[in-house]
């Protein structure tokens, strides 16, 4: 009998439900005596996934499960295409050991001091805190998405093991494509592949979490830098909504989430292949496909261009902006925010790291050339060198407010318009320095890009130095996302809550030590850094 098409995948599925079970029974007795229920207090270290078991690990802080791919590697006939579901395997995998790097180029953080070629990467980390008393009930689920400016990083940039301990939630973070992999828009084969593959791996989370604790109706979706815009995008998606519950954006909103218009991202995506000589739009796709990993990232390094999402595309219809202030975008609640001093990492990036300090003579040229003659002469009055003790300083904090602190808070009242928004500023300028920053210089980083990581995870695995004020901010802010990502407005025990844009316009809750004021709103934060003259410049 010759079946309809229409109904061949709802009898695979079927199929695929009657033979996972027995798949599980063969590969459970393949299982060394007793293994099939290891577990300790911490919880089952062997779970069954949609694509077959896998063996995790029991740590101080509760089980983690390493590794896990949610896609098929994208390489090969696969690259430059939408992912593809991960295979099954056969036996029980190992998940204690991290996966490979996406492809990417090397840059300064520990870990990425040698260019990465390997595109059998899109894979997740799953963090459990113990099972305790009430081990039935499902947990709430935060989804982390790595920074790194869309060229580097990786799922195991933060271990987030303490977060999911003390808020009781599961952390799940997730590998995607970078660079040219991720982010070319050509004929013929799309684009916005990093887009596609964070969805894969919700839907992956959506499939999968159960079996781990968690709660697939309560994910939180969230990320920081190059994270927080893929959040802010993956809000304006039709194709994400439904994935999860609620949002966190840090450090995200910069250029207001906004992408790529399609014409100009086919453009300079048709430009870059023809400069790996494949010339011909029609089949620069399939020619790069044939290009090795290594030739691709080669010429990666040699352009100066930024790599983004595109929009009008069915994967971003407008721009993220747009979809907030017209209420076509996901209709979740969302934690938004930035930190004080965000711009003095890329001002030391720009100068002192290469021993080539900014100096006094060069601070005019300096604000020119990044906002223009006439912005950067305006802001050469709102940040004079008599206020700050290093030209570096004056020009990193106005850097900052410029491309973090003001967006953050003009996007707060478009996605108001859609939902509910709590805002915060990290601002700590007491902050232990950032794992991937020098740790023997004297440039005075403060609260700067990404130093609330510290107060939240382990980056790189290494936890922060903290005196004791500073520990009790970091136990405070992880009670703020705890309580967010359980699904309540986000508070910590003794602090004020904060505040949400629609009852509260223009407040935001700056977080910072005790002897510095503690946490407290603020409806001040637009005058502090200057927005008036950033948003006039945009």
């Amino acid at each position: 009998m010759t079946l309809p098409a229409r109904r061949l995948p709802a009898l695979l599925r079927r199929a695929r439900r009657i033979a996972l079970p027995l798949a599980a029974a063969v590969a459970a007795s393949l299982v060394p005596a007793g293994a099939a229920q290891a577990h300790d207090a911490t919880g089952p270290t062997l779970v069954r996934t949609d694509n077959g078991w896998v063996r995790g690990a029991a740590t101080a802080e509760g089980r983690q499960f390493l590794g896990i791919p949610y896609a098929a590697a994208p390489a090969g006939p696969l690259r430059l295409r939408a992912p593809q579901p991960a295979s099954d395997w056969a036996g029980v995998r190992d998940a204690t050991r991290y996966g490979a790097y996406c492809a990417q180029n090397t840059y300064w953080a520990p870990g990425f001091e040698q260019q990465r070629t390997t595109e059998d990467c899109l894979d997740v980390n799953v963090y459990a805190p113990p099972a305790g008393r009430h081990s039935s009930t499902k947990r709430p689920v935060m989804v982390w998405i790595h920074g790194g400016g869309n060229v580097g990083g990786t799922a195991r940039d933060i271990v987030p093991d303490a977060f999911a301990r003390r808020t009781g939630s599961i952390v799940v973070t997730l590998n995607y494509r970078l660079g040219a992999l991720g982010f070319l828009t050509l004929p013929g084969a799309g684009g916005n592949f990093a887009l596609l593959d964070q969805q894969q791996a919700l839907r992956w989370v959506r499939t999968n979490i159960g079996a781990f604790g968690g709660d697939p109706g309560r994910v939180t979706l969230a990320g920081e830098s190059a994270g927080g815009s893929a959040v802010c995008n993956q809000l304006a998606s039709p194709a994400s909504r439904g994935l999860y519950r609620g949002a966190i954006i840090m450090s995200g909103t910069f250029g207001n989430c906004a992408g790529t218009p399609r014409e100009q991202a086919v453009a300079s995506s048709l430009a870059f292949a023809a400069g790996l000589g494949c010339t011909e739009a029609a089949t620069a796709a399939d020619c790069l496909r044939a290009k090795s990993t290594k030739e691709i990232l080669d010429a990666q390094a040699s352009t100066r261009r930024s790599w983004g999402y595109t929009v009008g595309t069915p994967q971003l219809p407008v721009q993220p902006a747009d979809a907030f202030a017209s209420g076509r975008s996901s209709r979740v609640p969302v934690m938004n925010g930035a930190t004080s001093k965000e711009g003095l990492v890329f001002a030391y990036d720009s100068f002192d790291r290469w021993g080539n300090p900014l100096t006094a003579d060069a601070y005019p040229a300096a604000l020119s050339a990044s906002f223009g003659p006439e912005t950067g002469a305006r802001a050469l009055a709102r940040y004079p060198l008599t206020a700050y003790e290093r030209p570096a300083y004056a020009y990193g904090t106005a850097f900052g407010d410029q491309l973090f602190a003001c967006p953050a808070l003009a996007v707060d009242p478009l996605l108001a318009k859609r939902g509910k928004v709590y805002a915060y500023e990290f601002a700590d300028r007491t902050s232990p320095l950032f794992a991937s920053l020098p740790q023997d210089t004297d440039f005075d980083f403060g609260a700067t890009h990404a130093a609330e990581l510290n107060y939240l995870f382990k980056p790189y695995g290494i936890p922060a130095p903290f005196n004791a004020e500073q520990r009790a901010l970091a136990d405070q802010m992880t009670d703020y996302w705890g309580s967010f990502v359980h699904g309540t407005p986000p508070r910590a025990r003794g602090q004020q809550p904060m505040p949400e844009h629609g009852s509260r316009p223009g407040q935001v809750l700056q977080l910072r030590t005790a002897s510095a004021g503690g946490n407290a709103p603020t409806g001040t934060l637009s005058e502090q850094h200057n927005c008036d003259l950033w948003n006039a410049s945009r």
